[in-house]
């Protein structure tokens, strides 16, 4: 899209960060959490909606999650079935947003993180590297009917589209999140493919339409996980997923138009090159950030390693992660993950100040059994924070954190079958939680189950 957003003051303006971000205004009970203290506490449970209990799926019937009191849910956009043009939804559903509202109809661009190289799906316009088989599904979803009206595919030819993030004027970011060169042998599957285009790049899918499968190289050549826009000045925050990682931002050149470049920085905190352990929560920092000279180096010149990126700027001294992955951003402020950051190695959630350029660890977690690897978050119509899991655990968890630090749980997955879906037998509760967005409205939470594949979305009595 090659509109530019009007300024943060437009009533448009405010709308569209509602309708991009998925998320809500916070409410004034978040306003009255206030600042944290710095002081390291103790972790504490919050009480949330209540217990779960297994709740059935308005669309097929069978329990698929587990939920609060007064919670339902319908499921869509399950794997197989049919897109548009042909052809049918593809696997692995991760990161989403919504990108259009028309009444009660919801406009979904959703990732497919797929590696295999067994050919491009959708319109062939939306194709980058045809034997590739990663890419974005769009969904229209109607919430009054409680159905889906359509699913074309939006982008494809890519490589393991893990997260992203949407736009103030109605797109979504896709990001590739692996690093090769045009032309090289990628194993996958105990067979060798070759890549006939590089890859490791965000792609942007408008609402209507396909994309022009251009990745947008200003953002760099890494490890990308998700990518989202600030609506208040157009700045892109961007995190990385492998085990040391940088936290990104793009400077636009012209805000809204990411192909006309800009400049790619990483983090830099003022007296910490290494964040990924031997930290408290509520620590703080001050930040800068150092120039990416070649955001399009992703492959080291010198040790042929995928890490070029994160290699210039560790060179300035910038900060290195424990795999970062969702990112998202509220008002004045930007929240990221880091999934296996902390000395548990069960996981950061970090918050950035982007007015005082400072950097807070708002919450990690002392073990497995609390909280483990948060991966895409949002925000939630009460203020707190909703956290995907993709951990170890036997069972997936849909998380809450407010603005106290306490953590509740908000669902879980449930999903098992026997044959009562064509097809589908087995436990899938171990399959992680991603593209969580709340609708405009704060009635409804989108997310997706990445295995077998689907969407949910989930109503309830989520402001209170």
């Amino acid at each position: 899209m090659n509109r530019r957003p009007p300024t943060a003051e437009s009533p448009w303006h405010r709308r569209r960060w509602l309708r991009g971000a998925g998320a809500l205004a916070l409410s004034p009970l978040a306003a009255a959490f206030g600042a944290r203290a710095e002081a390291p506490r103790a972790p504490s449970r919050a009480a949330g909606y209540g217990p779960l209990r297994p709740v059935a799926d308005g669309s097929t019937g069978l329990p698929l999650l587990m939920l609060p009191e007064g919670f339902s849910y319908r499921s869509f956009g399950w794997v197989t079935e049919p897109l548009v043009e042909g052809g049918r939804i593809p696997g692995a559903p991760d990161g989403m947003g919504i990108v259009a509202v028309e009444g009660e109809v919801f406009t979904l661009v959703r990732n497919h993180e797929i590696s295999r190289f067994d050919g491009s799906f959708g319109p062939a316009a939306t194709h980058y590297d045809a034997p590739c088989g990663g890419g974005t599904v769009t969904l229209r979803y109607d919430r009054a009917q409680g159905r889906l009206l359509e699913a074309r595919g939006s982008l494809s030819g890519t490589l393991v589209n893990c997260a992203g993030g949407t736009t103030p004027w109605g797109s979504w970011l896709s990001c590739e999140e692996t690093v090769s060169a045009a032309g090289q042998r990628i194993q996958r599957g105990g067979q060798t493919h070759t890549a006939e285009r590089s890859h490791g790049w965000v792609f942007e899918v408008p609402a209507r339409g396909g994309s022009d499968a251009r990745p947008l190289t200003a953002l760099g050549q890494f490890v990308h996980e998700a990518a989202v826009v600030d609506p208040a000045d157009g700045t892109v925050y961007l995190t990385e997923d492998q085990g040391a990682a940088g936290f990104y931002r793009l400077l636009p050149r012209t805000p809204g138009r990411l192909a006309a470049g800009g400049r790619l920085q990483m983090l830099r905190a003022r007296g910490a090159s290494d964040l990924r352990s031997g930290l408290r929560t509520g620590q703080r920092w001050s930040v800068d950030w150092v120039d990416i000279e070649h955001h399009e180096r992703g492959i080291d010149p010198t040790r042929g390693g995928r890490d070029g990126v994160l290699r210039q700027g560790v060179a300035q001294g910038a900060s290195v992660f424990a795999r970062l992955e969702g990112v998202f951003v509220g008002p004045g402020e930007v929240w990221f993950t880091s999934t296996s950051g902390g000395d548990a190695g069960a996981g950061q959630i970090w918050l950035l100040h982007p007015r005082e350029q400072v950097l807070e660890l708002f919450h990690e977690s002392p073990g497995a059994e609390v909280f483990d690897h948060p991966d895409n978050l949002c925000l939630a119509p009460n203020g707190a924070i909703v956290v995907c899991e993709d951990s170890r655990q036997p069972v997936q968890r849909l998380f809450g954190l407010t603005r106290k630090g306490e953590l509740f749980e908000l669902a879980r997955n449930n999903a098992q079958f026997n044959n009562e879906l064509p097809g589908l037998k087995g436990d899938f509760r171990g399959a992680e939680w991603a593209g969580a967005c709340f609708s405009p409205d704060g009635r409804t939470l989108f997310a997706n189950v990445y295995a077998p594949g689907f969407s949910v979305a989930i109503s309830g009595p989520f402001a209170a």
